[in-house]
């Protein structure tokens, strides 16, 4: 029987009470209802439960979405998400500084960058931490330092911790033909396309047209799920953010954030804006908030080769009690105090594992803060910190990756052994940018970072 993921109710219900408990909402009685009724948790990896739900479930699965819906936050004050008040409490929002576009070789680096880091992470994705330490120390690759390989690794460690099964034949070292396709690279060229047709003044709406026309329903996940199929429904953004979404403050808008840094080179107020009217198709609060950290931290680094001043950018652009703003925080004392990164891992996981989901967008840009400011934006050491640190490793090892390429100014300045097996090519079911070459993509960017 087909089990669509991400959309269940029975799977979505327990998604949705871990959220209510992170964003001040009570939610224990409808808890106590759930299980009296048999209901179970969450799926913990996959987007859906192996068995189907009863009719009776999952009608209470979405009446019980809808009473945790109506649920006051605590935390509503602290953490808005129109953007008229996020900028109220930001009370260093920066002021409106467009610079010059960047060079086309920035941008280059950018896109293989994020390549790279994404290519790092996709064989590992979803494996617990252990696993991906225990598999890069298999084959001396430990401290992270190259692509995975299968070379060498015990047959008794890969039946206990397999590579990530769509990923294996694509993203190993002995089989990278290419960069694959990936939604961390599909996203940047949705919102390459977007702007293409509507330039930087594009709607929300814009951006919901646009994935209905380019995107296939079947390449999207979690929040970027629900958002399309509310579409489908009739519903209107920004409600289709908040419309039975559990995964409102995941990590999707984070990952579509780099195309609005790199076209508002300099001025991170409006890369910020511009990030804001993506997210809030998909997303609520602190995930609307990690793109536009995402987006202004590029934006800075557009004109800035210092790591910590990027990042220092970006949280002038979220609101300063919000939950991400102090986990951002956090993460940079941490990288700051240890000398040996899988301590500041450890610090993070035992902070943030017991209360999110691997793919919540908290403790991935906390992850994502700590390795770039830990390896001082070096890319290597930035996209290697990030993937080792697990969660969602191809996302992190891609924002991560873009931008510490991004700061390192040119293809050349970043190592062959991570872009020479991209030859140059990526593959995609976006619009018709499959076997589009990097060169391109930066020629692309550049001339919407000149459009007026």
């Amino acid at each position: 029987m087909l089990r669509l993921t991400w959309v269940q109710p029975e799977d979505l219900i327990g998604h949705e009470l871990r959220q209510a408990a992170q964003d001040g909402r009570e939610p224990s009685a409808i808890v106590a209802r759930w299980r009296a009724a048999g209901g179970k948790g969450a799926p913990t990896r996959a987007g859906a439960s192996a068995e189907p739900a009863s009719r009776y479930l999952r009608q209470l699965a979405e009446d019980l979405l809808d009473e945790l819906a109506d649920l006051p936050s605590a935390l509503a004050e602290h953490e808005p998400t129109d953007l008229a008040t996020i900028k109220a409490r930001c009370r260093e929002w920066p002021s409106h500084t467009p610079a010059a576009p960047p060079a086309q070789a920035g941008l280059e680096a950018a896109w293989l960058g994020r390549a790279a880091g994404c290519l790092l992470g996709k064989p590992v994705e979803k494996l617990p931490l252990d696993a991906i330490r225990r598999l890069a120390r298999s084959t001396g690759n430990w401290p992270l330092d190259t692509y995975f390989t299968a070379k060498g690794v015990p047959a008794e460690l890969l039946a206990a911790h397999p590579w990530n099964r769509r990923s294996a034949t694509t993203s190993l070292a002995e089989n990278i033909d290419g960069m694959p396709e990936d939604d961390d690279l599909n996203y940047p060229l949705l919102n390459l396309l977007l702007l293409q047709r509507h330039g930087r003044r594009f709607t929300t709406t814009d951006v919901a047209e646009l994935w209905l026309a380019e995107l296939p329903a079947g390449r999207t996940f979690t929040a970027e799920r629900i958002a399309y199929r509310n579409l489908l429904q009739g519903l209107e953004p920004p409600r289709t953010a908040r419309h039975r979404n559990p995964f409102r403050e995941w990590i999707g808008a984070l990952i579509r954030a780099d195309v609005h840094g790199w076209t508002n080179p300099g001025d991170p107020a409006a890369a910020a804006e511009q990030a804001h009217r993506d997210a809030t198709l998909t997303h609520t609060a602190n995930g609307v908030y990690a793109a536009m950290f995402t987006a202004a931290v590029i934006a800075r680094a557009t004109t800035t080769p210092d790591i910590h001043t990027c990042l220092r950018t970006g949280l002038t652009v979220i609101p300063p009690n919000s939950r991400l703003a102090r986990a951002i925080t956090h993460a940079v004392r941490l990288a700051e105090r240890h000398e040996d990164f899988d301590e500041v891992v450890d610090e993070l996981h035992a902070t943030h594992a017991a209360t999110h989901h691997w793919v919540h967008s908290i403790p991935n840009t906390a992850l994502i803060t700590a390795a770039l400011t830990h390896a001082n934006g070096d890319f290597t050491g930035s996209v290697c910190r990030a993937v080792s640190g697990g969660w969602d490793t191809d996302s992190n090892g891609a924002t991560t990756g873009s931008i510490a390429a991004l700061l390192a100014g040119a293809p050349d300045h970043l190592p062959d052994r991570w872009t020479t097996p991209l030859k140059n090519r990526l593959a995609t079911s976006v619009a018709d940018f499959n076997g589009t070459g990097f060169d391109t993509l930066a020629h692309l960017t550049h001339r919407e970072a000149a459009r007026p």
